[in-house]
């Protein structure tokens, strides 16, 4: 992964106005205020708004958890985004990917021993990177198990993941403690 300089400080969440301050509260995860949202909380109403959307692609979708994290796994290592990955390690494991198919992922829809739907969906990915739409081949092979919602689904989650890589990567929001390799960046 590429390291990135820190472009946007961390917002002082004790100085926040009352509706700001329950916007950062409600994106606590585990009673932790993530660097994401400490920095996103320099501004408030874009933060409002874009949780909304997060919201629905992390917890609400129709795509199963698992098959999920595979796509944010491979459009936050295709993105290089180093804090993206690591969070989204952590929630894979949670979610039923194995250590072996996170380490695949690295490798793209060609490494050996994916299965052929697990596959497609790393092509969904690789495709929406390289071409910013899903080939015909790939979109026949997740239509033949997937429902319209879940072919959308698959396309706003890549889509999602792609933006919050970049916004992690430009603004330079730094590894949360808690995780793999940040003690290594202080």
């Amino acid at each position: 992964m590429i390291k990135r300089k820190q472009r946007i400080a961390m917002c002082d969440l004790g100085k926040l106005s009352a509706e700001d301050a329950d916007t950062a509260a409600k994106n606590r995860v585990g009673g932790r205020d993530l660097n994401l949202f400490r920095v996103m909380m320099n501004h408030p109403r874009l933060t409002r708004r874009w949780t909304v959307f997060a919201g629905h692609v992390l917890q609400k979708q129709t795509v199963p958890p698992r098959e999920r994290e595979l796509l944010i796994l491979r459009i936050g290592w295709l993105n290089q985004s180093e804090y993206e990955w690591a969070q989204h390690v952590e929630i894979a494991r949670r979610s039923g990917v194995s250590e072996a198919e996170i380490e695949r992922v690295r490798q793209g829809p060609g490494a050996a021993d994916w299965d052929a739907h697990d596959a497609a969906l790393l092509q969904a990915v690789d495709d929406l990177f390289e071409r910013s739409v899903v080939s015909d081949a790939t979109w026949a092979a997740l239509a033949s198990g997937y429902s319209t919602e879940q072919m959308m689904d698959v396309v706003f989650t890549v889509g999602q993941y792609n933006l919050v890589s970049w916004a992690l990567n430009s603004f330079g929001v730094p590894l949360d403690d808690f995780l793999p390799g940040a003690k290594a960046d202080k």
